[in-house]
């Protein structure tokens, strides 16, 4: 019975985590790009159905959602 109760609090945990508000796990993964020293990027919260030239750089809203990150404009080669 302790077993049970261990496993269901796990999972319970997980989801939450999982689970995240998409516009705080944004503002998570932009500090951590800040503070790498990176200027020129971009950061959207797309659904996990719709394809991108982008990124993953996290999950939201329970797996629905990602966000995606993408390079600057960068300088066109000569």
């Amino acid at each position: 019975m302790k077993m049970l109760m261990w496993l269901i609090a796990l999972c319970a945990a997980s989801f939450a985590v999982s689970a995240k508000d998409c516009e705080a796990v944004k503002a998570e993964v932009d500090t951590k790009i800040k503070a790498n020293g990176v200027a020129n990027y971009t950061l959207e919260i797309l659904d996990t159905a719709v394809a991108t030239d982008g990124k993953v750089v996290g999950t939201c809203d329970g797996g629905v959602k990602k966000v995606v990150y993408k390079r600057g404009i960068d300088r066109v080669r000569r």
